[in-house]
């Protein structure tokens, strides 16, 4: 992520290889604008501008333009014909692309000429979570380019004081979306179980956090025989990774649990290869609780947080569970496994029992659970279901932080689905509704805590560019999980 400071100069002073300004959409007709500067406006309207959302326009900086310590200029739109019509999620994805399209730059101004606090601390974050890329893998012979480096925010009509303190929140943000996107797309065969424990200790090391982890000879003794059973197949045997955030003036308990399967061949059920390498990003679940811990210490919120990362490889080996297998849960329940591919419901319900036995105010957990979620809602938007009171807290959460969450519902007649023929549960219900009797099942291991599921299979992982997010992890529901964690202190 780039470094971020905040300057009081004018657009026509300041020094960046680049300078980002919003476009507006002509109202009543009238051409598209740029705020304050008719040379811009002009120049725009002459390229074709028409401030749509996201539409995206590179020039060099002429004289004739005004800005002398600028190479060139992007034009971005934002949809609306000022940018207090426009939403904050338009600034966020505006901005957003703008830097996204800036790998190889070394820096970048932004600018939002005439903007209120909220508008410019919209398109601040935006901007500074779509300056990312991930160039690990890349060799020379790639020309790999990496995200922008330096991002420079025009205070404009905001006090400087103000703006900088947007400027530090969202550099925390993006922070904790890079954390989670890079360990998404960090691939299978250096990411694996103990590895993804190893990396959250390096994450953690410098920060008020408490780190424990599991391997398999305490998960064994501990009972956890969801996660062992998953795990078994792979030669890269589980982990539970439990992580406590404890400010000593909070008084609300968040627990959270991420499904954190390294890799997902769908085990004995093994899935189709088309796609399959898609699923080194089925543990996208751990990296956004890990991730929105760190946030939470970072900005050293007032709310106790307890994370579960439940890790395991789901692999066909010798040693794999069978369809038609028995399992004992952490909490003693027995578990038919019908498919070894609805494995992540598994695991996580092992880390729920944890997560209620710390006795938290409000449990979340996040996961890339079911393709049903992706038929049910698309590729963009993530599925919430669970108590009425967890539910809300995670959709007026997100309200806010401009990630689409939607509202599903636990129908009576999916429970039936789940009674096991030798055992007290079975792993999968009927195929209709599947997203819906995958949480049914995670609720068995909840009781009667507040608790939140978020499937975010769809937004997890993205085959196309948008706004701040560009192909493969997108961080989403990063910023949500934060944010509950925020409203909780407040």
């Amino acid at each position: 992520m780039p470094t971020i400071s905040v300057t009081s100069q004018s657009v026509g002073d300041v020094t960046a290889d680049v300078l980002v300004l919003p476009v507006l959409t002509g109202a009543d007709g009238a051409d598209a604008s740029v705020p304050a500067s008719p040379e811009l406006s002009a120049a725009a309207v002459a390229i074709g501008a028409t401030g749509s959302r996201e539409q995206l326009h590179r020039l060099p900086a002429l004289p004739a333009l005004g800005l002398a310590g600028t190479g060139s200029v992007v034009l971005v739109g934002v949809g609306a014909p000022s940018l207090a019509d426009a939403s904050a999620e338009d600034l966020r994805r505006a901005y957003g692309a703008a830097t996204r399209s800036l790998t190889g730059i070394a820096s970048a101004a932004i600018a939002a000429p005439g903007a209120d606090a909220a508008s410019l601390a919209a398109a601040i974050e935006g901007a500074a979570i779509g300056a990312y890329s991930f160039i690990a893998h890349r060799s020379e012979a790639s020309d790999p380019k990496p995200a922008l480096a330096a991002l420079e925010v025009l205070a404009g009509d905001v006090p400087e004081p103000e703006a900088a303190a947007s400027a530090s929140r969202a550099a925390v943000l993006a922070e904790a979306v890079a954390i989670a996107r890079d360990l998404v797309n960090t691939p299978p065969n250096l990411l694996f179980p103990a590895s993804f424990a190893v990396r959250a200790q390096e994450l953690v090391a410098d920060l008020p956090i408490e780190i424990e982890v599991l391997d398999e000879t305490a998960l064994l003794e501990g009972g956890y025989g969801g996660i062992m059973g998953v795990g078994q197949g792979s030669a890269r045997p589980p982990r539970l990774v439990r992580l406590s955030y404890s400010p000593a003036a909070s008084t609300q308990h968040v627990a959270l649990v991420g499904k954190g399967i390294t890799f997902d061949t769908g085990g004995i059920s093994l899935k189709p290869g088309a796609g399959m390498d898609e699923m080194t990003s089925d543990m996208a679940g751990a990296a956004t609780v890990l991730a929105a811990t760190v946030a939470a210490a970072r900005l050293g919120v007032e709310t106790k947080v307890t994370t579960f990362l439940a890790i395991a490889e789901n692999m066909p080996g010798g040693g794999a569970q069978r369809p038609g297998d028995v399992v004992t849960m952490r909490n003693g329940r027995t578990v038919e496994v019908l498919n070894t591919d609805a494995e992540g419901r598994m695991v996580m319900a092992d880390a729920l029992v944890d997560a209620v036995a710390a006795q938290p105010d409000l449990v979340m957990d996040v996961a890339t659970l079911t393709g049903a979620a992706v038929v049910a809602l698309g590729t963009r938007t993530a599925g919430v279901l669970g108590t009425e009171q967890g539910r809300s807290a995670v959709l007026e959460a997100a309200e806010r932080t401009g990630e689409p969450f939607w509202p599903l519902p636990f129908p009576e007649e999916l429970r039936a689905t789940l009674n096991g023929r030798v055992a007290d549960l079975r792993n999968i219900g009927e195929r209709p509704g599947g997203a819906l009797s995958a949480g049914v099942f995670l609720s068995e291991f909840v009781g009667e805590t507040e608790w939140a599921h978020l499937d975010i299979a769809g937004p997890a992982f993205a085959s196309s560019a948008a706004g701040y997010s560009g192909k493969g992890a997108t961080g989403m529901s990063v910023r949500t999980v934060l944010q509950v964690i925020e409203d909780r202190a407040s």
